[in-house]
């Protein structure tokens, strides 16, 4: 079902909000929960669509999974051995995320798997997790191109392995630890840049050995995960939104409460001061093992800036909401190193680029990167190629372009932020169904 939005200039950016949870962790602790011993209750879960289809798939493959309430979740765990395989295939929907790091816990299963998605999914590249699942051991298939569906057939035991990753992804790294809790031996991941450690994190708060720093992870497999309570902070990434919006938008003052602060995701935060945002921390403590604080934002002009390569990994979902604020700042701004937009739910950096161009901003689009200049925006209408994160970007842009900012195709936004139409029509946003 096609969803669009229509965008005006708005008001000030202001008051107290909370986003929804971290996406990312709450797929990873249903995931060691279903696999732990013991009962597990999650709290924070986001109530998405990607989310959900990880949940579905866990309760496929045995898994009891109470719902007491939003934001809510009881696993029943089963062991790191107690997974049942099913006939059928096991749909992961949109969930980039929940399809690759599944690929490495079905890798060691004594059972066959067979993992599908949307077909916006089955464009996305799959090589990279298949490469060092495949080095240990396992039987995997996809289509041509490294493409979904992935064919896990049962193999005859995995093995440890040190895998030096060629390109900085969580994912990549999650999927190959998440194989080594089935390998024989040690399985090393090391990096070329760190990248988030949510799942070092979480299987050490599950009781799991495992030694970690930035940009590696070690592991012996064959041990037990013990069940544990999670809360889950809320997502940086869906907070991005709000910090860009009341950073652009005159007037603004937004507090954003207990958002995740992991290092390793907060690339966007440390750009947007570089640019000149007053965004300050407020209340920071640690919540499920993880890094939470208050986030207070006030309305800032913003200067391009050349954008640091170490900033790149930390902050790889957040720029088309850093390309908005390119776009309305003051002098240029230039992107590199960004190559990997190229293979998200869309090819951000041309999608993005596409659009800002149509709203009248000056921009060169590269290989790997982009070069803004800043200015003014006008009005327009837009296909969002149904990117979530896009369409909530160009719901930003639309609040200062000068004129209306029809967005189209945007039902995907529900797959990682339901309810933002209502959160952001209440800080003062001017967004409407079309």
């Amino acid at each position: 079902m096609s969803l669009d939005w229509k965008a005006s200039r708005g008001g000030p950016v202001t008051g107290v909000i909370e986003v929804p949870g971290d996406k990312s962790i709450s797929h990873r602790a249903l995931m060691l929960a279903a696999i732990a011993d013991g009962t597990s209750t999650i709290s924070g879960f986001l109530e998405g669509e990607d989310t959900r289809a990880t949940a579905r798939i866990l309760q496929q493959l045995g898994v009891r999974i109470d719902t007491p309430g939003p934001g809510q979740r009881v696993v029943h765990g089963v062991g790191l051995h107690g997974l049942k395989g099913v006939d059928s295939e096991l749909d992961c929907g949109n969930a980039g995320t929940g399809m690759r790091l599944l690929a490495g816990l079905l890798a060691g299963q004594s059972f066959p798997s067979l993992l599908v998605g949307d077909p916006s999914l089955s464009r996305r590249p799959m090589g990279r997790i298949t490469t060092p699942l495949s080095q240990m051991g396992a039987r995997i298939e996809t289509r041509e191109g490294g493409l979904p569906p992935i064919t896990i057939h049962v193999s005859n035991g995995l093995q440890g392995i040190d895998y030096k990753c060629p390109v900085a992804s969580a994912q990549v790294k999650s999927a190959t630890l998440l194989a080594g809790l089935y390998a024989q031996g040690e399985t090393s991941v090391l990096e070329p840049q760190p990248t988030r450690d949510y799942t070092e994190r979480m299987l050490a708060a599950f009781g799991y050995p495992i030694q970690f720093k930035p940009g590696f992870a070690r592991l012996q497999g064959g041990g037990n995960l013990r069940a544990t309570d999670v809360s889950v902070p809320s997502d940086f990434s869906s907070a991005a939104f709000f910090l860009v919006a009341a950073t652009l938008v005159p007037g603004s003052d937004l507090l954003v409460r207990r958002v995740g602060m992991n290092p390793r995701r907060t690339g966007l935060l440390a750009a947007l001061r570089l640019m000149g945002a007053d965004i300050s921390e407020q209340g920071l403590a640690e919540q499920g093992g993880e890094p939470v604080a208050d986030l207070r934002v006030r309305y800032a002009p913003l200067r391009g800036i050349s954008l640091p390569a170490e900033l790149v990994p930390d902050m790889i979902d957040e720029f088309p909401a850093l390309f908005v604020a390119a776009a309305l700042a003051s002098g240029v701004t230039r992107i590199e190193g960004v190559a990997e937009l190229r293979v998200k739910e869309s090819d951000r950096l041309a999608v993005m680029s596409k659009a800002l161009a149509a709203l009248g901003c000056k921009l060169e689009e590269t290989t790997d990167g982009a070069v803004i200049e800043g200015g003014s925006l006008h009005g327009g209408r837009i296909d969002s190629h149904g990117d979530h994160r896009i369409a909530m970007s160009l719901a930003i842009a639309g609040q200062l372009a000068a004129g209306y900012v029809e967005i189209l195709d945007c039902a995907n936004v529900d797959t990682s932020f339901p309810g933002f139409l209502d959160i952001a029509s209440a800080s003062g946003f001017s967004l409407q169904v079309a």
